[in-house]
């Protein structure tokens, strides 16, 4: 595939990173989350930034060559950063609290790692059935009785929709041909 002229593979050797390179990233980027959260209350909750702030610090057009980890690193800070909103911080209290800890993000790093695509039992059985489990527990903590949950032969339980548009497809269908009797 070309763009401009250009291929659109890899132009550079850093952009391959290899797992020796990816080890020393990800003890890297551990530091800077953990120092993130040990320094969060120095920073300032909230944003001072007015909307379109960040186009004009970073190019108009897509780079062709990949940059370095720790150019990268330093875009963060001087480009992202200003820009969030630290929901971790003690002296944050709208909305509702973030439900992130360590054992979490370590936990999304495996899920990164795995890349499962879960929408469907046929596309991974080990997710599809974990979550299936995990809302049976989640319908035992609410008191769910016993016919809503899946471990009860089969018939209840559920799944979580990603989108309340995914909900408005399921919720007709179900409707039609569990409810009204087509099934």
């Amino acid at each position: 595939m070309e763009i401009h002229g250009k291929s659109a593979g890899v132009q550079k050797e850093h952009t391959n990173m290899n797992s020796a390179e990816f080890r020393k990233r990800g003890r890297d980027m551990v530091d800077y989350i953990a120092n993130y959260l040990e320094q969060i209350e120095s920073r300032q909750v909230f944003p001072e930034v007015e909307p379109g702030y960040l186009r004009p610090m970073i190019p108009d057009s897509a780079p062709e060559e990949g940059e370095s980890y720790e150019d990268i690193m330093k875009d963060v800070e001087r480009v992202i950063m200003p820009g969030v909103t630290h929901w971790h911080s003690p002296y944050f209290f709208a909305y509702f609290p973030t439900a992130s800890s360590y054992p979490a993000m370590l936990a999304d790093m495996l899920c990164g790692a795995i890349g499962c695509i879960g929408f469907s039992w046929a596309s991974s059985p080990a997710c599809t059935e974990l979550e299936t489990v995990m809302l049976d527990w989640l319908g035992k903590m609410v008191g769910l009785p016993e016919q809503f949950l899946a471990g009860s032969n089969g018939e209840g339980g559920g799944v979580i929709q990603q989108l309340p548009e995914h909900e408005f497809v399921i919720h007709p269908y179900t409707q039609v041909f569990f409810i009204d009797g087509f099934a």
